[in-house]
């Protein structure tokens, strides 16, 4: 078993995921350790269940609600003020000040002759027994103080945590319970395969991607796809290299995050300690997986914010990885050069306007079907003219396109060329003509109709072809001469492909080509939504990852990102500004996605809509009121007037009064001027339901 099935080509693709040029596998970041030691305290380390985006790894849990927080100055002062009480009470015991009472009870409990130094226990005896009943008192008024002045609190809060090491040990579990001993596997009567794979682990010759890769298999074995006898033989046979990848590679070349494969998790950074922050959530670890991906984010934030480098480039290498394991496929658009992860990262990088690139972009989707094609290309073409407002579509375009697209097909069996399709769009009478001919002498009198109304069509004012024809004319460039070819020369990537575990780079040529990158990205968002609606597979986690959405989010974009979360898929999608997306679809994309993300240096205007979207709550609001004390008295004037030279302030009493009130979670004002940099407020949802009020989190932690 040389797979777990879910990596090999289907005759039901166009253009199957080309396999890796090269079978040796990327050496890894770092080595594993030779006796297997760090990786298996790692599968050991525990994972509890713990709130949505909350790092799990060795994860403390904390009570979910704030415990009584006693100022640091007011707390060691009481304290203190404690201490020298309880010393003061055992110095005037000691002295006899307070009388000789507290002997008492050792007089009731001992007999009289073990009084003085002449009786029945001696002198040593009876200095054991009297020195012992003080040292029982000072305890008994230790415990007094302390509880008095709180040391309990102060040990917790000062003390213990400088003791604390930064990785406790992790005790090995029961063998039924371990897993670095694959119970599961031995429960199934896999024992054989148990004992290899166990081996390799405590010999240093597993990593985290193979004990990942291995469970996928395996949980295609449980799920009936796969056959029990083959996944042992090929564990026996190739032990922690069972079930590869495509490309052979079993690890990055390099990471720079933090991942946790066991539970599919990435760190991003670390929840701030702040009073808008649940208790719950403060200073934990803030981690994103398929589970919240699953929803789809978007993360908008000014230029040099951290999009790319703290939330973009950490979700690539993470889904890469989890590509690696059989659990994944992965999509990244960007610029060239944008940053997201070197070429040896993914097996496909599709550099578009690039000469030196291997692999084309399927202009049409690797469909067949003329209707279906025009719809992804005409939401491509014309989807940010469209008006955004409800009611309003492309159907037009689509019309238009599939009256050409379907006649060229049927007389060519394949789909027009860029040049060719412009010469269409335009009304060329060479092309048509020709078309015509072909369609004539194959008896298509049904595709003659859609020709003979794509011509009636152009001689009406308005009509939507030469609009098409423009839009066509800037992928019709000297840099793009070799690429969307349809005649077989070139090596086209297919979206359909995403029923494999496949990581895709796409590399936009953003610098003369604004225009043209815009609108191949909102080709690529309409392919991929498109075709993870049709896939076989959904157990494999799709996700699109785009690094600027500017020009991208459309109607029919937004209804498709609204439709990933039920295809087992998602998309990360950025922007510096919301002002780069049409008013009227703000608050829809917004609610689209289920994870929101503003970074520092919001605009106030930006701040507003995510104020809006994330609501208010109750919230308790104290008013204090200070009112200042009279005396009548001469005594009490004088005190006053002591007090104010020692205080410098007047006698006040002080009135405070607690209401409900229900505010924003976080204001547009907070949004643009209260987030410091390096930091971002995130709000999340999995794909269960469950959701995260918004934090403050460090992105930099």
């Amino acid at each position: 078993m040389d797979s777990d099935g879910t990596q090999d080509a289907r005759g039901t693709h166009a253009t199957p995921v080309p396999r890796s040029r090269s079978a040796v596998p990327p050496r890894p970041s770092a080595p594993p350790m030779p006796d297997g030691s760090a990786f298996l305290a790692w599968l050991r380390t525990p994972r509890p269940e713990a709130l949505p985006g909350v790092w799990r790894f060795g994860h403390r849990p904390r009570p979910a609600e704030e415990p009584e927080q006693i100022p640091a100055r007011q707390l060691l002062s009481g304290a203190l003020i404690a201490f020298l009480v309880g010393w003061l009470i055992w110095s005037l015991l000691q002295n006899g000040y307070l009388g000789t009472w507290w002997w008492i009870p050792l007089f009731l409990v001992t007999p009289d002759s073990w009084r003085g130094g002449d009786g029945d226990l001696g002198g040593v005896g009876t200095v054991l027994v009297y020195r012992g009943y003080e040292v029982i008192v000072a305890l008994i008024i230790m415990v007094g103080v302390g509880k008095l002045g709180r040391w309990s609190e102060v040990w917790r809060r000062f003390v213990a945590p400088r003791f604390r090491r930064g990785q406790p040990d992790v005790a090995p579990p029961a063998p039924e319970h371990d897993p670095t001993e694959w119970p599961q596997l031995r429960a199934a009567g896999a024992v054989d395969a148990a004992e290899r794979l166990a081996g390799e682990a405590k010999a240093g010759l597993m990593r985290d991607v193979d004990h990942a890769r291995i469970a996928r298999a395996w949980q295609g074995v449980r799920s009936g796809r796969h056959d029990l006898s083959t996944f042992t033989g090929a564990v026996l046979k190739h032990g922690s290299a069972a079930c590869p990848h495509p490309s052979g590679a079993r690890d990055l070349s390099t990471r720079l995050a933090r991942h946790d494969l066991v539970t599919g998790q990435v760190r991003l950074g670390t929840t701030a300690d702040d009073a808008r922050n649940p208790y719950a959530y403060r200073g934990t670890g803030l981690a994103l997986g398929p589970e919240l991906l699953g929803t789809s984010l978007l993360a908008v934030g000014p230029a040099g914010s951290g999009k790319t480098g703290t939330v973009v480039r950490p979700l690539a290498e993470s889904l890469c990885l989890h590509a690696l394991a059989g659990r994944a496929a992965v999509v990244a658009v960007g610029a060239a050069g944008a940053g997201l992860g070197p070429a040896d990262a993914y097996d496909v990088v599709v550099r578009i306007g690039n000469p030196e690139s291997v692999y084309d972009l399927d202009l049409y989707g690797g469909t067949t079907d003329p209707d279906e094609a025009a719809a992804v290309l005409a939401e491509a073409l014309v989807g940010d003219l469209a008006d955004p407002h409800p009611g309003s579509d492309s159907r037009r375009s689509t019309t238009v396109l599939a009256q050409l697209l379907g006649p060229f097909r049927a007389v060519h069996d394949r789909f027009p060329s860029v040049p060719e399709l412009r010469q269409l769009l335009d009304g060329a009478p060479g092309p048509l003509a020709a078309l015509r001919t072909a369609l004539q002498g194959s008896g298509q009198e049904s595709l003659l109709r859609e020709l003979d109304a794509r011509e009636r069509q152009m001689a009406h004012p308005g009509d939507v072809g030469g609009v098409l024809a423009d839009r066509v004319a800037l992928l019709d460039r000297p840099a793009f001469a070799g690429f969307f070819d349809t005649s077989g020369q070139s090596r086209p990537f297919s979206l359909r492909a995403l029923d494999h575990p496949v990581r895709v780079r796409i590399d936009l040529p953003s610098r003369g080509h604004a225009d043209a990158s815009r609108m191949l990205a909102r080709l690529v968002l309409a392919q991929f939504t498109a075709s993870v609606a049709v896939r076989e597979d959904r157990s494999l986690f799709a996700c699109l990852i785009l690094d600027d959405a500017t020009g991208v989010v459309t109607p029919e974009a937004v209804r498709g990102i609204q439709r990933l979360r039920s295809g087992n898929a998602g998309a990360v999608l950025t922007l510096r500004t919301l002002d780069d997306v049409p008013r009227p679809l703000r608050g829809p994309l917004l609610g689209s996605v289920g994870c929101r993300m503003a970074l520092s240096g919001l605009t106030p205007w930006d701040g507003q809509d995510f104020a809006e979207v994330w609501g208010k709550e109750w919230t308790e609001a104290r008013d204090v009121t200070d009112r200042q004390i009279i005396a009548e008295t001469p005594a009490g004037k004088a005190l006053h007037a002591v007090r104010r030279v020692i205080t410098g302030k007047a006698a006040t009493a002080r009135a405070v009064t607690v209401r409900q009130v229900e505010r924003e979670r976080w204001s547009a004002s907070e949004l643009a001027h209260g987030v410091p940099p390096g930091h971002a407020v995130l709000s999340l949802t999995d794909v269960r339901g469950e959701h995260a009020p918004p934090l403050l989190v460090d992105l930099r932690g």
